[in-house]
């Protein structure tokens, strides 16, 4: 146990766990610590307490090279590179809650025989502050770049590996350089600060371009195109590229809404007003809310009918409801005085906490069942396999608002629906 030559990861949320098990699936030993004892224990089992697909069969088969501890002695006595992997949520000014990541640094010893790699997200400018105030902590920033639902093969077959290192901290660097070098991906090594802002300007980026098809959808409703057809268009220009140019109810989930916003009160503490964030912000609220629009077009008041929700995780192959649309719309619905009824194939048991007042069914049809209406909130690959004629006849109007242009227009039309998608000829 003194020789340190395991790998250490300090929190087991889902980008700690996959962490873990990536580099435990590459031959390395790995000793991992969360403060939530149950969490652990259940770990300890081979329960794994988040829906991640792949994450199940990776932790299994490398069981033997994974350690689960709440003891940080144990951790520094295993590990001398540390993988910090808490989580960073926005604080009600919109900056990074940090409070997790000082908590980890204070219980690091002084003497530089540990290194800190920051997996967490964070602001630019957290690892001077870090290094500030502990001048001997060799400080790694290498920032994830994992989507939830595909983490594994992200983190297996990188795009690229950051890995930010100042004056004092190469040997980290390199360290942690030598773990990423069996999997590929073009390597960026830079100063701390530039790999932090690498971080949050990618989702920003992203996240813009989300909201910008959003706002060519909204356009196109309005002139009678299809926004598929555009986005189609657009993305074959090799400047453009077709990724995030889909249409839709608008972005959710643990990062983009968390990055955005943190990246524009980053610039504001500075004195500089991020204007194109703050629109990428808004448009994102208003799209959520369209729908209402559409279903009152068709239904007029919908005080007492009942509207059906297809999906409540943010996206599909996650169980993740942080952010995501289906609360900003079931709340809507309920406001308008709307009965809400809703299925999703993994996140019932985060929603039964977050959405009390919906009505949560064991499966699409049971949702469907006597509805007014149904919105298509997460593209659960299932539901393009329902029977939508049959579920026409179920349903007390056969009216859907597909919310991520998922399923097939003339398709649903000749089941007897009137579809709206989001920017598909007029709707």
């Amino acid at each position: 146990m003194g020789d340190r030559s395991a790998v250490g990861v300090v929190g087991v949320g889902w980008v700690g766990l996959v962490t873990a098990a990536c580099f435990a699936d590459l031959g390395n030993e790995i000793v991992a610590l969360d403060i939530d004892e149950g969490k652990i224990e259940a770990l300890r089992a081979g329960n794994v307490p988040i829906h991640e697909p792949g994450l199940d069969e990776l932790l299994a088969k490398n069981r033997s090279r994974l350690r689960f501890t709440t003891s940080m002695d144990e951790l520094l006595e295993s590990s001398r590179l540390l993988f910090c992997c808490v989580d960073t949520p926005p604080t009600y000014s919109g900056d990074a809650d940090l409070s997790r990541v000082r908590a980890v640094v204070q219980k690091l010893p002084d003497g530089g025989e540990h290194g800190l790699v920051m997996k967490s997200t964070v602001p630019s400018g957290t690892g001077a502050a870090i290094r500030r105030d502990h001048p001997g902590l060799p400080y790694v920033s290498c920032p994830e770049f994992l989507k939830e639902g595909t983490a594994v093969n992200d983190f297996l077959h990188p795009d690229r590996v950051v890995i930010g290192a100042d004056q004092g901290g190469e040997w980290a660097g390199d360290a942690v350089q030598e773990l990423y070098e069996p999997l590929g991906g073009e390597l960026v090594r830079t100063d701390v600060a530039s790999a932090e802002m690498i971080k949050l300007a990618s989702n920003a980026f992203l996240a813009t371009k989300i909201s910008f098809i959003n706002e060519i959808a909204n356009v196109c409703e309005e002139v009678g195109a299809d926004v598929a057809e555009v986005a189609r268009g657009m993305g074959l220009d090799s400047r453009i590229g077709p990724s995030f140019l889909r249409a839709g109810i608008g972005y959710g989930g643990s990062c983009f809404p968390k990055d955005v916003s943190a990246l524009k009160q980053l610039a504001g503490n500075t004195g500089y007003h991020f204007q194109l964030l703050n629109s990428v912000i808004e448009v994102n609220e208003l799209q959520k809310r369209r729908v209402i629009g559409k279903l009152t077009k068709h239904l007029g008041s919908l005080v007492g009918r009942r509207i059906a929700l297809l999906g409540l995780a943010f996206k599909p192959d996650t169980d993740d409801m942080r952010e995501a649309s289906s609360l900003v719309l079931s709340a809507r619905l309920q406001g308008e005085g709307a009965a809400v009824a809703a299925y999703d194939p993994v996140a019932e048991g985060a929603a039964a906490e977050l959405l009390p007042a919906v009505e949560l069914c064991d499966s699409a049809v049971a949702a469907l069942e006597g509805a007014d209406a149904a919105v298509l909130v997460t593209e659960w690959p299932e539901f393009a396999e329902l029977d939508w004629r049959e579920i026409a006849g179920r349903m007390a109007n056969p009216l859907i608002v597909d919310g991520r242009n998922f399923l097939d227009p003339e398709a649903l039309r000749a089941a007897g629906f009137t579809y709206e998608g989001i920017g598909r000829n007029g709707g």
